[in-house]
């Protein structure tokens, strides 16, 4: 079985083992009638084992609903709250008083110098202080008012190029009760693709921080002509004088001020309709220049309704860690749900997120250690991380510990293919582990990318609590699908949301139909309210993804391909782009190849690559330096991180391990790589190989190894 393959190995002895095995059989017999009772586990099982969408007719490729949705999708919140200023203005009125946005005091900034010399900033913080429903609402009023006075029009654009943070979300609020288009850029974009989205969207005001303008901003401001005025969030700006004639900088407190003295009395605000453009979001584009996707107030909404439904009990108990890009629609959508049903949102980065986190001085607490949040959302990427760093410190335990360890971990992970719970070993055993991200989290959302089923299966019994896995994207609001809290089965990303339809569309050169047995098969679309109105400026490309049906239903042509299961639910096999065929005429599936080799411990990061013209697999590898200098050390390399990576022997090293793992994987052969390269350099959203998820920049990752694909390609392999 899949939960048999996941399993930690031990080195007990066997007859200590076969009474430990006794001692196990005893406390579940003995403890199972009275959990049983108590937990209510009993309506989680039978809820886990019902259907959860069914198709709509019983046509091949037929669409599928939410057994909640089947008659009619779900497209609004709240009674009357079209648009986004009403659900604010509705969640301010019901909420008033409550907290809602939080942010850390920085108590002192030190400059640490490393023993290579390099220098890192490192910070001391303090606790949260927070903005209630209330402050925030009349800030963002002020703000809007503000930008009004600056010359701001109803239904032009307006940018944001800034970390998460309090400020976002209030500029945010302010654009959408104002009715300005909000165009979101990444924080990590590199300067022409910030330059093609201010000079597309024809913006003449950019919100930022000051660190942002000094280093981003600073070099492209020249190549952005319209630009006129550049708002600074957190303060004042040392003086800048770089400055191209005729754009002023403003602190986001003086816009605020000169909204709260304007009078707006005489003038009628222009409202939104829901059919308004809310937000021009660039996506961070895996592949070519960003593309910009224009979502509806509509949009939004409905997509957010549809996430809200699959989280139970979401409420003003909740407390959300708010650290990934909200230039993301992952973020933007997790911190409106939160927003529009009384939550709190305590802000971080990736940087300053837990107690071991880049920028937190040793000794002091990181984020989550402080806020103790009851929700997060995570990309694939960190979640392995998490998943590799536990795995590291479990492997430097004494061997007591390491093989007590493992046997709670094997034996909640047979509990939990079970629907069984582990009171006692969540308390005793994996409490520390829990407390890593706080103690109190009760769901984990997982979206951006695909999550392995060792990493999932990994945080629920580590982490004590369900993953929420997820399937949306930019041009679908980020809403499509997401996993129920009480479905612990891995590598599925759940049925539809409760406010779209997916159906399956076949794709005959990758061979996947809808009328395949046991599980139709083919391209995903989604369809419904929240699919966005299609791409800015980009009417070609606009008609090449979106579609619509004879009855007026949009839908968005994914590029993914999927499966559905007999419960109604998803699951992600295939991509379109990622199908290369071999010159002998086999396809590769280029994310198989990865999804099969990422979570070895020797591998951080993983590329996989193929050519039409050649007959083999190669692949770039960022190996994980800690592992990799074990191996050279046992196979007698001595030599710099650079040389182990470029050695040809140290490749040949690594190739043999992931040959090993892919065959244990069940990779065909023509599958697995057949030569590598390994890179002593991380692939970060600065380096411009990866996006903000983490997700890989195909073309931009063969454009920088094309001379080591050149070599890989260049010999005959026998």
């Amino acid at each position: 079985s899949q939960a048999a393959k996941m399993k930690l190995k031990h080195n007990i002895n066997p007859v200590l083992l076969q009474f430990i095995n006794f001692i196990i059989l005893v406390y579940s017999l003995v403890t199972y009638i009275p959990w049983y009772i108590l937990s209510g586990s009993k309506q989680a099982i039978a809820k886990a084992k019902q259907v959860k969408a069914r198709p709509v007719n019983n046509k091949p490729g037929g669409a599928y609903r939410s057994v909640n949705s089947l008659h009619c999708l779900a497209s609004v919140l709240y009674p009357g709250c079209d648009t986004l200023d009403k659900v604010f203005k509705y969640a301010k009125t019901k909420y008033k008083d409550k907290k809602l946005l939080g942010t850390r005091e920085i108590l002192k900034e030190e400059d640490e110098i490393q023993p290579s010399g390099k220098v890192f900033k490192k910070v001391i913080l303090g606790k949260y202080t927070w903005l209630s429903y209330e402050d925030v609402y009349i800030k963002a009023v002020n703000f809007g008012n503000g930008l009004a006075v600056l010359g701001q029009q109803p239904k032009t654009n307006i940018a944001i190029f800034c970390e998460t943070r309090a400020e976002w979300m209030i500029a945010a609020q302010a654009c959408f009760m104002c009715n300005y288009q909000l165009v979101t850029l990444y924080a990590t974009l590199g300067g022409p693709a910030i330059v093609h989205g201010l000079n597309e969207t024809e913006v003449t005001t950019i919100i930022t921080s000051k660190e942002l303008m000094q280093t981003k901003l600073k070099e492209i401001v020249s190549q952005v002509p319209l630009l006129r005025h550049i708002i600074t969030v957190d303060g004042k700006p040392t003086t800048w004088s770089e400055f191209p004639k005729g754009v002023i900088v403003h602190t986001m407190a003086s816009v605020q001020a000169m909204g709260a003295k304007a009078d707006t009395g005489n003038k009628q605000p222009c409202r939104p309709v829901p059919s308004d453009i809310a937000v021009i979001m660039y996506t961070s584009g895996s592949t070519g220049i960003p593309k910009g996707v224009m979502i509806s107030h509509c949009n939004i909404i409905a997509g957010i309704t549809g996430m809200a439904e699959r989280i139970p009990n979401l409420g003003e108990k909740d407390i959300y860690i708010g650290y990934l890009p909200l230039a993301h629609v992952l973020e933007l959508s997790a911190e409106l749900v939160c927003l529009s049903h009384g939550c709190r949102i305590g802000y971080s980065s990736p940087q300053t997120l837990a107690d071991q986190s880049s920028k937190i001085k040793k000794g002091s607490k990181g984020d989550v250690t402080t806020l103790k949040p009851t929700l997060m959302a995570a990309v694939p990427e960190i979640m392995d991380r998490i998943y590799k760093n536990v795995m590291n410190k479990v492997n430097e335990m004494t061997s007591f510990q390491r093989n007590l360890f493992i046997l709670a971990y094997n034996y909640k992970m047979e509990q939990i293919s079970k629907g069984y719970t582990t009171p006692l070993c969540d308390s005793l055993i994996f409490r520390k582990v829990r407390m890593l991200l706080g103690g109190k989290i009760r769901i984990l959302l997982c979206g951006g990318a695909p999550l392995s089923a060792a990493t999932q299966r990994f945080m629920n019994i580590c982490f004590c609590c369900p993953v929420g896995q997820g399937y949306g994207l930019t041009e679908s609001a980020g809403a499509g699908t997401i996993t129920e809290v009480w479905d612990y089965t891995t590598g599925r990303v759940g049925a539809p949301l409760v406010c779209c339809e997916i159906k399956l569309l076949n794709w005959e050169e990758g061979g996947y139909y809808n009328t395949d047995k046991p599980y139709p098969r083919g391209e995903i679309l989604i369809g419904g309210q929240n699919v966005t109105v299609g791409y800015y400026k980009n009417e070609a490309r606009t008609k090449k993804d979106f579609t619509v049906d004879e009855n007026g239903q949009r839908w968005l042509h994914t590029g993914d391909i999927g499966e559905f299961h007999q419960d109604g639910c998803l699951k992600i096999i295939d991509r379109k782009k990622d199908l290369v065929k071999l010159q002998a005429g086999e396809y590769v599936s280029l994310g198989k190849v990865e999804a099969a080799l990422k979570n070895l411990p020797l591998v951080d990061n993983i590329c996989a690559y193929a050519s039409s013209f050649h007959s083999y697999v190669i692949g770039f590898v960022v190996p994980n330096q800690k592992e990799l200098a074990e191996l050279a050390r046992k196979k007698g390399f001595k030599g710099t991180w650079e040389e182990i990576c470029n050695s040809p022997e140290m490749e040949k090293e690594v190739l043999k391990v992931l040959a090993e793992a892919a065959m244990a994987a069940n990779l065909e052969k023509f599958e697995i790589p057949v030569k590598i390269r390994l890179s002593p350099d991380p692939w970060t959203p600065e380096t411009g190989l990866v996006t903000d998820a983490f997700k890989l920049k195909r073309k931009e990752l063969t454009a920088h190894y094309q001379t080591d694909i050149d070599r890989m390609y260049g010999k005959n392999v026998k």
